[in-house]
């Protein structure tokens, strides 16, 4: 794969999952802990007591068997973004507005996303037997993820490389608790019931003044711990900027049949096969392979809530290597771009020149030397960290 390909791969995605991604990854823990009264239909448990417990229930990375509807709901500030084919249950629908996903897990493994559309559904299938499929109505495409022998990838693994802007409760806090250890404050509120069930709702606030965002509100299942529902809100916001939580959850083992897929009479069916770190090794994951170019890789700058991504980037790449393909199912990622970048501001300084554009919980700054720098940071920090090539 050329480097221009890889770039493109991960330009496709990175403006988007950054707002997510860099959010989740940089809260800092070593948390300030307050202990407050829970939920009077729960026992009381202080912050430190619930971090280790929810630490302990996803140590497996994977949820215990359930089955549930989860609404998640963007409003990040970003402009009107043309989506490929028109189709709501396009994973790119779910960067604006308000979408419901069907989940399954059944363990070992097997998890099952669905993204129904007004007249269409995007459908990820691990069935726990070392393949994969992703189902997509509106192109009548199946694309088989294929295993090889001793691969670790979970099901939560290849979803996420599969459809990356479709996330889950589970993996947005455990983005969030993996690294709780210093410059946040985690406090306890009480009183949460999500899906009918009692809840614990840990806040995570940031101390970070560069930091867009305010807090971020992970309620976890007061019975197994399990995050039900996780809130990020921006400074200044009294609405969270991006929510992801159940509306209706079961926990028991789903039918096994919900586990199981075989293409349609008549659609086309593409191969893939996805490496060890559970990324498709052709397309989803080249940037971190061991082949890729270090010039090529994401670079990772500051910690905690100010840690600013920094990888190539090349409007011109992203149109050649990815439309055309693209065009085939009904859209053009760079039309996506061009988009984000009309509302993008002229900005200039020792480092050089580029355009940057802020939403609700992430700057994104492209420089006219070819790098796009992202964070959940303001265009200062981005600005400061571009002088350090």
């Amino acid at each position: 794969m050329s480097p221009q390909s890889r770039r493109a791969r991960a330009v496709r995605w990175g403006v988007p999952v950054a707002a997510i991604a860099v959010v989740g990854a940089a809260v800092g823990a070593g948390p300030v802990i307050a202990a407050v009264q829970g939920d009077p239909s729960l026992p009381d448990r202080t912050a430190e007591q619930l971090l280790a417990e929810v630490a302990k229930a996803a140590h497996d990375r994977q949820p215990p068997a359930m089955s549930g509807t989860l609404v998640e709901t963007a409003s990040l500030g970003l402009p009107s973004l043309p989506i490929p084919g028109g189709t709501s249950s396009s994973p790119l629908s779910l960067l604006s507005g308000s979408h419901t996903i069907r989940v399954w897990y059944g363990g070992d493994g097997r998890v099952r996303l669905a993204l129904p559309g007004q007249m269409s559904e995007t459908d990820f299938i691990s069935t726990g037997k070392g393949e994969a499929w992703v189902w997509e109505s509106t192109s009548n495409t199946a694309t088989r993820f294929k295993l090889p022998a001793g691969a670790k990838a979970t099901g939560l693994e290849t979803a996420h490389s599969a459809l990356p802007t479709a996330t889950t409760p589970n993996e947005l806090a455990a983005h969030a608790l993996k690294a709780a250890e210093t410059n946040t404050a985690v406090t306890v509120e009480n009183g949460q019931h999500i899906a009918g069930r009692a809840a614990y709702q840990l806040v995570l606030t940031p101390k970070d003044s560069s930091s867009l965002v305010k807090e971020v509100k992970l309620a976890l299942d007061g019975e197994t711990y399990v995050p039900l529902r996780v809130q990020v809100f921006a400074k200044g916001a009294a609405e969270p900027a991006f929510e992801v939580g159940f509306t209706q959850v079961t926990f028991s083992a789903p039918a096994p049949e919900n586990f199981a897929f075989t293409p349609p009479a008549g659609a086309k069916v593409e191969e893939k096969t996805i490496g060890a770190a559970g990324k498709d090794s052709h397309e989803l994951g080249a940037d971190h392979g061991p082949l890729a170019k270090e010039a090529d890789k994401p670079r990772m700058s500051g910690s905690g809530w100010g840690t600013i991504v920094q990888m190539p980037f090349s409007i011109d790449d992203l149109a050649k290597q990815e439309a055309g393909r693209e065009n085939g199912r009904g859209g053009d990622p760079a039309q996506m771009v061009n988009s984000l970048l009309k509302s993008a501001k002229q900005v200039s300084g020792p480092w050089g020149s580029g355009r940057v554009v802020q939403s609700k919980l992430v700057s994104a700054l492209l420089t006219d030397d070819g790098r796009l720098l992202v964070g959940a940071v303001t265009p200062e920090a981005l600005a400061e960290a571009a002088g350090h090539k």
